[in-house]
């Protein structure tokens, strides 16, 4: 049996990416809860960096503002990052709000 995760998602690392410097508490199925510094984020996943202890495939679930809990997949890990994809898409009037939440300096807020 294959072991990981496996997600109905294609890659979409192509997708916009905001900066964020956010911590949050993310339940991990074996480690229990691990504080976890989200440094970038877009609809389909976000960025962590300090990952000690994260291995690829991974499932943990976070709490994020205007969007509540959502579950998320480890797709890939490197030297202190880890990269987690979403097992939904974000929808699009609650992103807003989670970045507006996230980034509180207007000059990391994407113009559009």
């Amino acid at each position: 049996m294959a072991g990981g995760a496996q997600l109905s998602v294609t890659d979409m690392r192509r997708s916009t990416r905001h900066p964020v410097d956010y911590s949050v508490i993310a339940e991990h199925l074996q480690h229990g809860d691990v504080t976890m510094h989200i440094c970038n984020i877009s609809a389909h996943g976000f960025m962590i960096d300090g990952a000690e202890g994260v291995n690829r495939g991974d499932r943990m679930i976070i709490r994020l503002p205007s969007v509540g809990r959502i579950e998320a997949y480890c797709i890939w890990v490197t030297e202190d990052r880890a990269g987690f994809q979403f097992e939904r898409i974000i929808r699009f009037d609650d992103f807003q709000g989670m970045i507006a939440e996230m980034q509180p300096n207007p000059a990391l807020r994407r113009r559009g």
